[in-house]
Protein backbone atom coordinates (compact mmCIF):
# COMPACT_ATOMS: atom_id res chain seq x y z
CA UNK A 1 0.00 0.00 0.00
CA UNK A 2 1.31 3.44 -0.88
CA UNK A 3 1.82 6.06 1.81
CA UNK A 4 0.44 9.32 0.40
CA UNK A 5 1.40 12.75 1.63
CA UNK A 6 -1.88 14.63 1.68
CA UNK A 7 -0.43 18.12 2.11
CA UNK A 8 3.01 18.64 0.64
CA UNK A 9 5.21 21.59 1.60
CA UNK A 10 5.74 24.42 -0.82
CA UNK A 11 9.33 24.95 -1.95
CA UNK A 12 11.39 28.12 -1.98
CA UNK A 13 11.54 28.86 1.75
CA UNK A 14 15.00 29.64 3.13
CA UNK A 15 16.41 30.47 6.54
CA UNK A 16 16.71 34.08 5.46
CA UNK A 17 13.03 34.21 4.51
CA UNK A 18 12.10 32.51 7.79
CA UNK A 19 14.09 35.00 9.85
CA UNK A 20 12.62 37.98 8.00
CA UNK A 21 9.06 36.67 8.34
CA UNK A 22 9.51 36.20 12.10
CA UNK A 23 11.39 39.44 12.67
CA UNK A 24 14.41 37.63 14.15
CA UNK A 25 18.13 37.66 13.43
CA UNK A 26 20.05 34.62 12.26
CA UNK A 27 23.05 33.66 14.39
CA UNK A 28 26.38 34.82 13.03
CA UNK A 29 27.78 32.49 10.37
CA UNK A 30 24.38 31.05 9.36
CA UNK A 31 23.79 30.71 5.62
CA UNK A 32 20.52 32.58 4.88
CA UNK A 33 20.16 30.73 1.57
CA UNK A 34 19.88 27.32 3.25
CA UNK A 35 16.59 25.69 2.24
CA UNK A 36 13.80 24.86 4.67
CA UNK A 37 11.91 21.90 3.22
CA UNK A 38 9.17 21.49 5.80
CA UNK A 39 8.09 21.64 9.43
CA UNK A 40 7.72 18.88 12.01
CA UNK A 41 7.57 18.22 15.78
CA UNK A 42 10.79 18.38 17.78
CA UNK A 43 10.98 14.59 18.01
CA UNK A 44 10.77 13.91 14.28
CA UNK A 45 12.10 17.06 12.60
CA UNK A 46 14.98 16.36 10.22
CA UNK A 47 18.08 18.40 9.33
CA UNK A 48 16.25 20.54 6.77
CA UNK A 49 13.02 21.06 8.74
CA UNK A 50 11.72 23.68 11.12
CA UNK A 51 10.35 23.06 14.64
CA UNK A 52 9.21 25.17 17.58
CA UNK A 53 9.17 24.92 21.37
CA UNK A 54 7.44 27.06 24.01
CA UNK A 55 6.57 24.62 26.80
CA UNK A 56 8.93 23.35 29.52
CA UNK A 57 7.41 19.87 29.23
CA UNK A 58 9.27 19.42 25.95
CA UNK A 59 12.71 20.28 27.27
CA UNK A 60 14.07 16.77 26.66
CA UNK A 61 12.67 16.71 23.14
CA UNK A 62 14.33 20.07 22.45
CA UNK A 63 17.68 18.83 23.71
CA UNK A 64 17.47 15.79 21.41
CA UNK A 65 16.01 17.43 18.29
CA UNK A 66 17.68 17.13 14.90
CA UNK A 67 15.77 20.06 13.38
CA UNK A 68 17.60 22.52 11.14
CA UNK A 69 16.15 25.42 13.15
CA UNK A 70 13.85 25.83 16.11
CA UNK A 71 11.69 28.80 17.07
CA UNK A 72 12.05 29.28 20.83
CA UNK A 73 11.26 31.89 23.45
CA UNK A 74 14.24 33.54 25.17
CA UNK A 75 13.89 31.35 28.29
CA UNK A 76 14.59 28.18 26.29
CA UNK A 77 17.20 29.51 23.86
CA UNK A 78 20.15 28.11 25.81
CA UNK A 79 18.69 24.59 25.64
CA UNK A 80 18.74 24.39 21.84
CA UNK A 81 21.35 21.77 20.83
CA UNK A 82 24.48 22.79 18.97
CA UNK A 83 23.35 21.24 15.67
CA UNK A 84 20.11 23.27 15.58
CA UNK A 85 19.80 26.99 14.85
CA UNK A 86 17.94 28.87 17.58
CA UNK A 87 15.48 31.43 16.24
CA UNK A 88 14.58 33.40 19.34
CA UNK A 89 11.18 35.11 19.39
CA UNK A 90 8.74 36.15 22.10
CA UNK A 91 5.88 34.09 20.63
CA UNK A 92 7.28 30.95 18.97
CA UNK A 93 3.89 29.34 18.34
CA UNK A 94 2.45 32.33 16.51
CA UNK A 95 5.61 32.69 14.45
CA UNK A 96 5.49 28.97 13.64
CA UNK A 97 1.84 29.25 12.58
CA UNK A 98 2.72 32.04 10.15
CA UNK A 99 5.50 29.98 8.62
CA UNK A 100 3.27 26.92 8.31
CA UNK A 101 0.85 29.05 6.34
CA UNK A 102 3.64 29.83 3.86
CA UNK A 103 4.92 26.27 3.70
CA UNK A 104 1.53 24.58 3.49
CA UNK A 105 -0.80 27.04 1.77
CA UNK A 106 -3.11 24.21 0.76
CA UNK A 107 -3.93 23.53 4.42
CA UNK A 108 -5.20 27.02 5.10
CA UNK A 109 -8.71 26.27 3.83
CA UNK A 110 -10.37 23.20 2.34
CA UNK A 111 -10.36 23.05 -1.44
CA UNK A 112 -12.26 21.01 -4.00
CA UNK A 113 -12.34 17.31 -3.15
CA UNK A 114 -12.88 16.49 -6.80
CA UNK A 115 -10.15 18.74 -8.22
CA UNK A 116 -12.96 20.60 -9.92
CA UNK A 117 -12.63 23.82 -11.86
CA UNK A 118 -15.98 25.44 -12.37
CA UNK A 119 -19.10 23.34 -11.93
CA UNK A 120 -18.34 19.60 -11.77
CA UNK A 121 -20.57 16.99 -13.40
CA UNK A 122 -23.30 15.97 -10.99
CA UNK A 123 -23.62 19.37 -9.31
CA UNK A 124 -27.02 21.08 -9.48
CA UNK A 125 -27.08 24.86 -9.86
CA UNK A 126 -30.44 26.55 -10.33
CA UNK A 127 -30.65 28.74 -13.45
CA UNK A 128 -31.59 31.71 -11.27
CA UNK A 129 -28.50 31.38 -9.06
CA UNK A 130 -25.72 33.88 -9.70
CA UNK A 131 -22.10 32.77 -9.54
CA UNK A 132 -19.07 34.97 -10.06
CA UNK A 133 -16.16 33.70 -12.12
CA UNK A 134 -13.86 31.31 -10.29
CA UNK A 135 -16.46 29.51 -8.18
CA UNK A 136 -15.76 25.76 -7.90
CA UNK A 137 -18.57 23.29 -7.18
CA UNK A 138 -18.03 19.59 -6.49
CA UNK A 139 -20.37 16.76 -7.53
CA UNK A 140 -23.65 16.46 -5.65
CA UNK A 141 -23.68 20.05 -4.44
CA UNK A 142 -26.96 21.95 -4.80
CA UNK A 143 -27.35 25.71 -5.25
CA UNK A 144 -30.88 27.06 -5.00
CA UNK A 145 -32.67 29.84 -6.89
CA UNK A 146 -31.53 33.37 -6.21
CA UNK A 147 -28.39 32.26 -4.37
CA UNK A 148 -25.28 34.37 -4.96
CA UNK A 149 -21.72 33.04 -4.59
CA UNK A 150 -18.53 35.09 -4.87
CA UNK A 151 -15.37 34.32 -6.82
CA UNK A 152 -12.84 31.91 -5.32
CA UNK A 153 -15.44 30.11 -3.23
CA UNK A 154 -15.47 26.30 -3.16
CA UNK A 155 -18.52 24.12 -2.46
CA UNK A 156 -17.68 20.58 -1.39
CA UNK A 157 -19.57 17.44 -2.45
CA UNK A 158 -23.23 17.37 -1.42
CA UNK A 159 -23.15 20.84 0.09
CA UNK A 160 -26.56 22.51 -0.08
CA UNK A 161 -26.99 26.26 -0.54
CA UNK A 162 -30.60 27.34 -0.11
CA UNK A 163 -32.62 29.91 -2.02
CA UNK A 164 -31.38 33.51 -1.84
CA UNK A 165 -28.40 32.66 0.36
CA UNK A 166 -25.45 35.01 -0.14
CA UNK A 167 -21.87 33.73 0.14
CA UNK A 168 -18.91 36.05 -0.31
CA UNK A 169 -15.55 35.54 -1.97
CA UNK A 170 -12.80 33.01 -1.17
CA UNK A 171 -15.02 30.94 1.11
CA UNK A 172 -14.92 27.18 1.62
CA UNK A 173 -18.14 25.27 2.26
CA UNK A 174 -17.36 21.70 3.29
CA UNK A 175 -18.84 18.44 2.11
CA UNK A 176 -22.42 17.88 3.23
CA UNK A 177 -22.81 21.30 4.84
CA UNK A 178 -26.15 23.07 4.51
CA UNK A 179 -26.75 26.82 4.46
CA UNK A 180 -30.22 28.35 4.35
CA UNK A 181 -31.55 31.79 5.34
CA UNK A 182 -27.96 33.01 5.63
CA UNK A 183 -25.73 35.87 4.54
CA UNK A 184 -22.06 34.89 4.62
CA UNK A 185 -19.09 37.23 4.28
CA UNK A 186 -15.68 36.77 2.66
CA UNK A 187 -13.01 34.19 3.54
CA UNK A 188 -15.41 32.16 5.66
CA UNK A 189 -14.66 28.46 6.25
CA UNK A 190 -17.57 26.11 6.96
CA UNK A 191 -16.35 22.59 7.68
CA UNK A 192 -18.13 19.40 6.60
CA UNK A 193 -21.55 18.63 8.04
CA UNK A 194 -22.21 22.05 9.52
CA UNK A 195 -25.84 23.21 9.53
CA UNK A 196 -26.51 26.92 9.28
CA UNK A 197 -29.88 28.64 9.08
CA UNK A 198 -32.31 25.90 10.09
CA UNK A 199 -35.28 26.57 12.39
CA UNK A 200 -34.54 27.81 15.86
CA UNK A 201 -36.19 25.79 18.65
CA UNK A 202 -39.24 27.91 19.42
CA UNK A 203 -42.57 26.74 20.78
CA UNK A 204 -45.39 28.42 22.70
CA UNK A 205 -46.03 25.69 25.26
CA UNK A 206 -49.41 24.98 26.75
CA UNK A 207 -51.60 22.28 28.27
CA UNK A 208 -53.22 21.60 24.91
CA UNK A 209 -49.92 21.08 23.11
CA UNK A 210 -46.93 23.09 21.98
CA UNK A 211 -47.51 25.65 19.24
CA UNK A 212 -44.64 26.09 16.81
CA UNK A 213 -43.38 29.69 16.57
CA UNK A 214 -42.30 30.55 13.00
CA UNK A 215 -38.62 31.45 12.85
CA UNK A 216 -38.42 34.38 10.45
CA UNK A 217 -34.90 35.72 11.08
CA UNK A 218 -31.58 35.02 9.35
CA UNK A 219 -28.02 34.01 10.15
CA UNK A 220 -25.38 36.67 9.48
CA UNK A 221 -21.81 35.34 9.29
CA UNK A 222 -19.23 38.10 8.96
CA UNK A 223 -15.79 37.98 7.30
CA UNK A 224 -13.02 35.54 8.32
CA UNK A 225 -15.21 33.31 10.49
CA UNK A 226 -14.44 29.59 10.77
CA UNK A 227 -17.20 27.13 11.68
CA UNK A 228 -16.30 23.58 12.70
CA UNK A 229 -17.61 20.25 11.47
CA UNK A 230 -21.14 19.30 12.53
CA UNK A 231 -21.72 22.61 14.26
CA UNK A 232 -25.28 23.96 14.12
CA UNK A 233 -26.30 27.62 14.00
CA UNK A 234 -30.04 28.30 14.10
CA UNK A 235 -31.55 31.25 12.28
CA UNK A 236 -33.17 33.99 14.31
CA UNK A 237 -36.76 33.88 15.48
CA UNK A 238 -37.62 37.56 15.08
CA UNK A 239 -34.12 39.06 14.77
CA UNK A 240 -30.92 37.76 13.22
CA UNK A 241 -28.44 35.31 14.66
CA UNK A 242 -25.04 36.97 14.18
CA UNK A 243 -21.49 35.55 14.14
CA UNK A 244 -18.96 38.38 14.33
CA UNK A 245 -15.87 38.96 12.22
CA UNK A 246 -12.92 36.67 12.86
CA UNK A 247 -14.72 34.40 15.32
CA UNK A 248 -13.52 30.77 15.42
CA UNK A 249 -16.03 28.04 16.28
CA UNK A 250 -14.93 24.44 16.91
CA UNK A 251 -16.72 21.21 15.95
CA UNK A 252 -20.02 20.12 17.52
CA UNK A 253 -21.16 23.49 18.84
CA UNK A 254 -24.85 24.47 19.10
CA UNK A 255 -25.76 28.15 18.68
CA UNK A 256 -29.46 28.87 19.16
CA UNK A 257 -31.73 31.47 17.59
CA UNK A 258 -31.14 35.19 18.13
CA UNK A 259 -27.66 34.64 19.57
CA UNK A 260 -25.24 37.48 18.83
CA UNK A 261 -21.54 36.63 18.94
CA UNK A 262 -19.03 39.45 18.72
CA UNK A 263 -15.75 39.74 16.84
CA UNK A 264 -12.78 37.40 17.35
CA UNK A 265 -14.46 35.12 19.87
CA UNK A 266 -13.24 31.54 20.40
CA UNK A 267 -15.82 28.81 21.04
CA UNK A 268 -14.46 25.33 21.74
CA UNK A 269 -16.09 21.97 20.97
CA UNK A 270 -19.23 20.89 22.77
CA UNK A 271 -20.43 24.37 23.72
CA UNK A 272 -24.17 25.07 23.78
CA UNK A 273 -25.41 28.66 23.69
CA UNK A 274 -29.11 29.16 24.38
CA UNK A 275 -31.31 31.62 22.56
CA UNK A 276 -31.00 35.43 22.66
CA UNK A 277 -27.64 35.39 24.46
CA UNK A 278 -24.99 37.96 23.53
CA UNK A 279 -21.24 37.39 23.57
CA UNK A 280 -19.26 40.59 23.24
CA UNK A 281 -15.94 40.77 21.36
CA UNK A 282 -12.99 38.47 22.26
CA UNK A 283 -14.97 36.14 24.52
CA UNK A 284 -13.53 32.63 25.00
CA UNK A 285 -15.74 29.65 25.91
CA UNK A 286 -13.89 26.44 26.85
CA UNK A 287 -15.07 23.00 25.80
CA UNK A 288 -18.54 21.85 26.88
CA UNK A 289 -19.58 25.19 28.35
CA UNK A 290 -23.34 25.66 28.60
CA UNK A 291 -24.85 29.13 28.49
CA UNK A 292 -28.43 29.88 29.60
CA UNK A 293 -30.52 32.09 27.33
CA UNK A 294 -30.94 35.88 27.41
CA UNK A 295 -27.55 36.53 29.05
CA UNK A 296 -24.66 38.85 28.20
CA UNK A 297 -21.03 37.77 28.45
CA UNK A 298 -18.83 40.85 28.51
CA UNK A 299 -15.95 41.72 26.24
CA UNK A 300 -12.83 39.60 26.76
CA UNK A 301 -14.41 37.31 29.35
CA UNK A 302 -13.16 33.72 29.55
CA UNK A 303 -15.22 30.75 30.73
CA UNK A 304 -13.47 27.54 31.83
CA UNK A 305 -14.38 24.25 30.18
CA UNK A 306 -17.43 22.29 31.42
CA UNK A 307 -18.86 25.36 33.19
CA UNK A 308 -22.51 26.37 33.21
CA UNK A 309 -23.24 30.08 32.89
CA UNK A 310 -26.60 31.14 34.34
CA UNK A 311 -26.07 34.90 34.83
CA UNK A 312 -24.38 37.81 33.11
CA UNK A 313 -20.57 37.79 33.10
CA UNK A 314 -18.68 41.10 33.49
CA UNK A 315 -16.18 42.17 30.80
CA UNK A 316 -12.62 40.90 31.19
CA UNK A 317 -13.45 38.38 33.90
CA UNK A 318 -12.52 34.70 34.19
CA UNK A 319 -15.26 32.40 35.42
CA UNK A 320 -15.65 28.67 35.95
CA UNK A 321 -17.72 26.01 37.67
CA UNK A 322 -21.40 25.04 37.84
CA UNK A 323 -22.99 27.45 38.25
CA UNK A 324 -20.16 29.59 36.90
CA UNK A 325 -18.55 32.19 39.15
CA UNK A 326 -15.24 34.09 39.33
CA UNK A 327 -12.39 31.59 39.18
CA UNK A 328 -10.90 32.61 42.54
CA UNK A 329 -14.20 31.91 44.25
CA UNK A 330 -14.54 28.64 42.33
CA UNK A 331 -11.04 27.51 43.32
CA UNK A 332 -11.66 28.38 46.98
CA UNK A 333 -14.89 26.38 46.96
CA UNK A 334 -13.19 23.33 45.44
CA UNK A 335 -10.31 23.55 47.93
CA UNK A 336 -12.72 23.83 50.87
CA UNK A 337 -14.78 20.87 49.65
CA UNK A 338 -11.66 18.77 49.18
CA UNK A 339 -10.52 19.53 52.74
CA UNK A 340 -13.95 18.73 54.16
CA UNK A 341 -14.02 15.43 52.27
CA UNK A 342 -10.55 14.56 53.51
CA UNK A 343 -11.47 15.31 57.12
CA UNK A 344 -14.68 13.33 56.81
CA UNK A 345 -12.79 10.33 55.46
CA UNK A 346 -10.14 10.57 58.17
CA UNK A 347 -12.72 10.60 61.00
CA UNK A 348 -14.45 7.51 59.61
CA UNK A 349 -11.14 5.67 59.51
CA UNK A 350 -10.43 6.55 63.17
CA UNK A 351 -10.61 3.29 65.25
CA UNK A 352 -12.38 5.17 68.06
CA UNK A 353 -15.32 5.81 65.67
CA UNK A 354 -15.63 2.17 64.68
Amino acid sequence: MSDPVFIAPKGGLTLGVVAEACGVSLPEGTDPAQAVTGAAPLETAGPSELAYMDNARYGEALAATRALACLVSPRFAARVPAGTIALVTRDPYRAYAGLLARLYEEAMRPGSLFAANGIAPGAHVHPQARLEDGVRIDPGAVVGPGAEIGSGTVLGPNAVIGPNVRIGRDCSIGAGATLTHALVGNRVIVHPGARIGQDGFGFAMGAGGHLKVPQIGRVIVQDDVEIGANTTIDRGASRDTVIGEGTKIDNLVQIAHNVVIGRHCVIVSGVGISGSTTLEDYVVLGGQVGVVGHLRIGMGAQIAGSSNVNRDVPPGSRWGGTPAKPVRTWFREMTTLARLAERSGSSKDDPENA
